[in-house]
């Protein structure tokens, strides 16, 4: 967060509006806009506490769409290494940190290289954000640095594109979210920071040339930092894409999903091709059908995590042969919805094609619930509600997935239905979690698309 502490007397207010506004963006849907809030002077923003301006607002209802297992059954993820099946924490030393990614090491046995988002400062207003990085191993049960993590060293950038209430984004110093991942020949990292074209942008970078990774051979591409474009409109803080790659090791960017999809090829100079997803023609009647229905305000669908390449049947099938049948582009989306100052976000899978059209393949038919999250009436719940006024408080807790990855060494983005997957996951915007999973457990519950041969009808599927 922007604001700790004391209140400077000049920038203070602005920035703790400011810190405000940027969890808002990353945390609350697009269809905010039930709510003008302003934020007390004296108080923390990490506290949560906020006071309505001008008269009473009309207050949304305490219970999402989407959001416990009481209102919708989910798809359970169970750790497949933990004692407990539970999720396991991820500790980087006495350092906070949110937004976690986990990849496997290239070189050291039984480590992980995991990247974070530091989340505490003992400057008061501090705009310096930055990404630790360590190694890191398994010890009961707990992913923990090996050492003290250092800051992963992502260079500034600046820009003057932020007006309005988003102005004091132009103090900004450093990445924002960053998610680290395997490509098919290296890897890298995504992340928010101030933009030539928009408020916020998204840029890309090398990792290899960001940590002690050891010769390998990296080529000139993303060697130095480049913002990624996309086609407008921009949005004035734009975040959470990714890139993917097809069956031919082309490289792709992926911005949104909602209101409908948009990605386009990417080039090694951070520009683009032609808006793609107008040839994904099946795309329209898919995701009508199957996307989380949102509600007509504080509920949203947003894409979450970076692509892996899955082959939805097993390695260890003498008769598995990765083709264009069986072998699509992963990522996980969230459904998102803030009421009563808590976001619940709700992971969901979406496969889509690895060629042209590179249209959706299966949406899951069910959100996942990572074992050990904290059910309804368990979450955090915000300093602002008052129980006697609104109910008793029945949110459940605040787990954003952000990152997945494959958990064996050596490798990179293509896997199979029985590898071992990482889900790297914030919560409460406190700390930081985990779980490995068969990857075949993403695939147990999806609706299709398209019409299988010898299968009537679009249909609810279970993959063995």
């Amino acid at each position: 967060m922007l604001a700790r502490g004391g209140v400077a007397p000049f920038i203070g207010a602005p920035l703790l509006i400011l810190c405000f506004i940027f969890w808002r963006a990353h945390h609350e849907p697009s269809t905010w806009n039930s709510f003008k809030v302003t934020l007390s002077a004296s108080s923390s923003f990490g506290t949560g506490q906020v006071a309505q301006q001008g008269a009473p607002q009309k207050v949304l209802p305490s219970e999402p769409t989407n959001v416990s297992p009481e209102h919708l059954p989910h798809k359970e993820l169970v750790s497949v290494s933990t004692a407990n099946g539970k999720y396991f924490p991820i500790v980087f030393g006495d350092k906070g940190a949110i937004n976690p990614s986990i990849l496997a090491h290239p070189q050291l046995k039984d480590t992980y290289i995991i990247i974070a988002q530091q989340q505490r400062s003992n400057i008061n207003n501090t705009v310096w954000f930055a990404q630790l990085v360590c190694n890191a191993n398994f010890t009961n049960d707990v992913l923990a640095c090996t050492e003290s993590p250092t800051i992963l060293p992502i260079a500034a950038t600046y820009g003057d594109k932020c007006k309005d209430e988003l102005v004091f984004f132009n103090f900004n110093i450093g990445p924002h979210d960053g998610r680290a991942f395997y490509g098919p020949n290296g890897s890298y990292v995504l992340f928010g920071s101030n933009s030539h074209y928009t408020c916020f942008g998204q840029w890309m970078q090398d990792l290899r040339v960001l940590t002690d990774w050891g010769i390998e051979w990296r080529g000139d591409d993303f060697r130095s930092a480049l913002e990624l474009r996309r086609h407008k409109p921009y949005g004035r803080v734009e975040k959470n894409w990714f890139v993917f790659w097809d069956k031919d090791g082309e490289m792709y960017v992926h911005w949104d999903i909602q209101p409908k999809r948009s990605f386009a090829k990417l080039r090694p100079d951070g520009t683009v091709g032609k808006d793609l997803a107008k040839y994904a023609k099946s795309d329209k009647q898919c995701m009508a059908k199957y996307m989380p229905r949102t509600g007509p305000m504080m509920e949203d669908n947003h894409q979450a995590t970076n692509s892996l390449s899955l082959t939805t049947c097993k390695r260890s099938d003498p008769n598995c042969k990765s083709d264009d049948s069986n072998t699509f582009i992963i990522n996980i989306f969230h459904f998102k919805s803030y009421h009563f100052f808590h976001g619940v976000y709700e992971p969901y899978v979406m496969l889509f094609q690895q060629h042209s059209s590179l249209a959706i393949h299966a949406i899951g038919a069910k959100p996942l619930w990572i074992n050990g999250r904290k059910k309804a009436g368990e979450g955090k719940m915000p300093a602002v509600y008052n129980e006697t006024v609104f109910g008793p408080w029945n949110q459940t807790e605040m787990v954003y997935v952000t990152s997945i990855s494959w958990k064996a060494h050596g490798s990179r983005y293509h896997g199979y239905a029985d590898d071992i997957m990482f889900l790297g996951f914030g919560i409460e915007d406190e700390t930081t979690g985990g779980i490995d999973i068969v990857a075949g457990d993403l695939l147990a519950d999806l609706n299709l698309c398209q019409t299988p041969k010898k299968q009537k009808g679009i249909g609810y599927i279970t993959y063995g």
